[in-house]
C-alpha cells in the first residue's frame, strides 16, 4: 500500500493510477504500515484499498474496546506516532476519550523529524484519504492561521516524508466514524521551537483550545533509547535500564500533568530526554497556561504507558509511548 500526494489537492492512502496529472509516494505510510500492522503489501497494480480498510478497523476496534472513557470529553490528547503493532493499543487509551458528539474541528500537532524548521508548518493539500474515508482539511482555520504571518507551508515532499501527523488520520478517522461528514482536521507541522517561540504559538492556540467543540491531538513518542537514537541516559539506582528509562519518563509525565511548560522545559535541559514531540507538548502546554491565567480549570492525566521493548544492555534500544487526555472542568 502506498500514500500518495495529488498535486489537485488531495493526499491519497492506496495506491492511485497517475492520469493527467503527477503523483508522489508518501513511502512511510507503506512501510510503516505494513511492517508494524503485518498487512501484506501487493504490487502497486495489485494494491486493494478495499481488503485494507476492513483490516485497519478492526484492529482499530479491537485496541478502542479493551479501554475505558474516563476522561472524556478529552479537549486534548497526547498519543504516539509508531507503527501500530508497537503503540496502537497504548494510543487507543487517549482516543477512547474523544467525543465525537461534540468534536468539530481537529488541530493535529506533530513534530517535524524531516527538515530543520523554526516555526509552524501548513499542509498544501485539501484532504488527507485514508482507508477509512477521507479527512477535509479546515481552510477557514488554515487562512486565519496563514494571516498571522506565524506558519509556513510544506512542501509535498515534506508532506509525504513526515510520520508524525500520518500516523493519527486513521484513529482521527475512526474515533470520528459516528460523525465522519461533521468534522474538519488543522494539520499542523511543528519545528523546533524555542521556549519564546512555544509560549507565542501556545497563545495563538489557546482561543482555539478554549473552544468546547475542538480538539487538539499532540503527536509524540517518549524516550528513545539506545546507540541508534544517540542517548543512553541510565540512572543504576532505579535497576534495569527500562527501569530507568520509565523512571526518566515518567519524571516528564508527572511535569506535564501538573500543565508547567517552565518545569518541562527544565526538565528538557537537564536530561535531555528525546521525547521527539516536546515542542508540540510545550505548545499545548503554554496554550494552557494562557487559558489558566483567564481562569480555566483544567486537568491533563496519562492514562497509559508502554515500551516497545525492555533495554537490558548496551546494545539493546527501545521507544516509549504514553497516551493522556486533557479535560476542561
Amino acid at each position: 500500500m502506498f500514500l500518495s500526494v495529488e498535486l489537485s489537492c488531495v493526499v491519497y492512502v492506496g495506491y492511485v493510477r497517475q492520469q493527467d496529472r503527477s503523483y508522489v509516494w508518501f513511502a512511510a505510510w507503506g512501510l510503516i504500515f505494513e511492517y508494524h500492522l503485518g498487512v501484506s503489501m501487493k504490487s502497486e497494480e495489485e494494491t486493494d484499498e478495499d481488503q485494507e480498510g476492513p483490516q485497519l478497523n478492526a484492529q482499530l476496534e479491537g485496541w478502542l474496546s479493551q479501554v475505558q472513557s474516563t476522561k472524556r470529553p478529552a479537549r486534548a490528547i497526547i498519543a504516539p506516532h509508531a507503527g501500530y503493532t508497537y503503540c496502537g493499543s497504548c494510543a487507543a487509551h487517549a482516543y477512547k476519550q474523544v467525543d465525537p458528539n461534540i468534536t468539530r474541528k481537529i488541530f493535529i500537532l506533530g513534530p517535524s523529524h524531516h527538515v530543520p524548521l523554526s516555526r509552524c508548518a501548513l499542509s498544501s493539500v485539501d484532504i488527507y484519504r485514508t482507508p477509512l474515508y477521507d479527512l477535509r482539511i479546515d481552510q477557514k482555520i488554515y487562512g486565519e492561521l496563514w494571516k498571522t504571518g506565524m506558519f509556513e507551508r510544506m512542501s509535498l515532499q515534506t508532506d509525504e516524508d513526515e510520520h508524525s501527523i500520518e500516523m493519527h488520520l486513521p484513529y482521527t478517522a475512526k474515533a470520528m466514524e459516528s460523525h465522519k461528514d461533521e468534522f474538519t482536521i488543522i494539520p499542523v507541522l511543528v519545528g523546533a521551537l524555542s521556549e519564546a517561540k512555544e509560549q507565542e504559538f501556545g497563545k495563538l492556540f489557546s482561543k482555539y483550545l478554549a473552544d468546547p467543540s475542538n480538539l487538539f491531538v499532540v503527536s509524540s513518542d517518549f524516550c528513545h533509547w539506545g546507540q541508534r537514537f544517540r542517548y543512553s541516559y541510565y540512572d543504576e539506582s532505579q535497576g534495569e535500564i527500562y527501569r530507568s528509562i520509565e523512571h526518566l519518563d515518567k519524571m516528564g509525565m508527572n511535569i506535564i500533568e501538573q500543565l508547567d511548560p517552565v518545569s518541562f522545559s527544565n526538565y528538557l535541559k537537564k536530561y535531555h530526554n528525546t521525547i521527539c514531540g516536546r515542542h508540540p507538548i510545550g505548545v499545548l502546554l503554554n496554550a494552557i497556561n494562557e487559558l489558566q491565567k483567564n481562569g480555566m480549570n483544567m486537568s491533563f492525566s496519562f492514562l497509559n504507558y508502554a515500551q516497545s521493548s525492555q533495554c537490558r544492555n548496551w546494545q539493546d534500544s527501545s521507544v516509549s509511548y504514553a497516551a493522556g487526555a486533557l479535560m476542561v472542568h
